[in-house]
């Protein structure tokens, strides 16, 4: 333990410095000591536990998860929300979704925006902007079987009424009861138009599925699949969708009876999209998210903390 006048000492050029705001040479001329000596002394006093500093980020955002999920799944960049007591992870994680948006999206272009609770979130909370000069597009169809307020064309046009932007529409569902109907809306040129251009947007703001739960599941009920075709497609064990395109645990695409039926972009169009963000809350989204992330689609990840460890503690 150091001399009870050198711990004074300690204590008057932290109080001096961090209370009073002082600069160091002003600490010096009080204490008569050199600038260098404050420095040293500033030093100790934060070693010997005399001065903790805490910082707080006004963002809620998990730091050091993200830098762990960004080496770890190599991706450009990742946004975890804190959350606390009763605090929903989605409106978190809405909240940090709007904010990447809004710091990574720029005059001049072009973004294209799937359907969900997720995304629903994010849009929610982008705030309205005099005009910003953008074009948003629907990455699927409208999805007319589930919850109309998360559907491609409503959030699409959400987005770019708060940007002040301008939109397109996909004039067609995204879920189809046969290939041969999906294919017939694919040979219509203004939905050709509409899906060729949301494969050329800057951005692409998507909800990560997982198979089973919440709007997933919904999505798989809505195409009325035969006993064999769902046979089928269990068989394929996907475990998670993007834009209604589902994958199996390796980010392998699940062909077959599911996939015909979609009308939308696929996930090698998503790839080549120049940065792909993906929006997910809550631990029922870990085996959908994992698998996402090994898709390859992925540049950014926006979740919350307990998804984040989740996926970190995954093998």
């Amino acid at each position: 333990m150091p001399p009870p006048r050198e711990q004074q000492l300690l204590v008057k050029a932290a109080r001096l410095y961090y209370e009073e705001g002082r600069s160091q040479h002003e600490v010096a001329a009080a204490l008569e000591v050199s600038r260098s000596s404050v420095s040293r002394m500033l030093t100790a006093a934060r070693e010997r536990g005399i001065v903790q500093i805490r910082i707080n980020d006004p963002t809620g955002r998990e730091l050091e998860l993200e830098g762990e999920l960004t080496a770890r799944f190599a991706l450009r960049d990742c946004r975890v929300g804190q959350t606390h007591g009763g605090e929903r992870p989605l409106s978190r994680v809405g909240d940090l979704g709007a904010r990447w948006l809004m710091e990574n999206l720029h005059s001049g272009q072009r973004v294209g925006v799937s359907w969900g609770h997720s995304v629903q979130a994010v849009v929610q909370h982008v705030p309205e902007e005099p005009a910003l000069d953008v074009e948003v597009l629907p990455l699927v169809g409208g999805l007319s079987s589930v919850d109309s307020s998360i559907t491609g064309e409503e959030l699409v046009r959400d987005l770019a009424g708060r940007l002040g932007g301008r939109f397109q529409r996909l004039h067609s569902p995204a879920l189809l009861t046969s290939k041969a109907g999906r294919d017939v809306l694919l040979a219509e040129p203004s939905i050709r138009d509409t899906l060729d251009a949301a494969r050329r947007v800057h951005v692409g703001l998507v909800g990560i599925g997982s198979f089973g739960v919440g709007s997933s599941a919904a999505l798989v009920k809505a195409l009325e699949l035969s006993g064999d075709e769902l046979a089928q497609f269990q068989e394929s064990q996907p475990v998670g969708d993007v834009c209604a395109r589902f994958f199996d645990t390796a980010g392998k695409p699940v062909p077959g009876p599911v996939d015909d039926r979609v009308l939308g972009i696929s996930l090698d169009g998503l790839a080549s999209i120049p940065t792909v963000a993906g929006v997910a809350a809550g631990l029922d989204k870990v085996p959908g998210v994992l698998g996402a992330l090994h898709t390859g689609v992925l540049d950014v990840l926006i979740c919350d903390r307990s998804l984040a460890r989740a996926l970190l503690d995954a093998r």
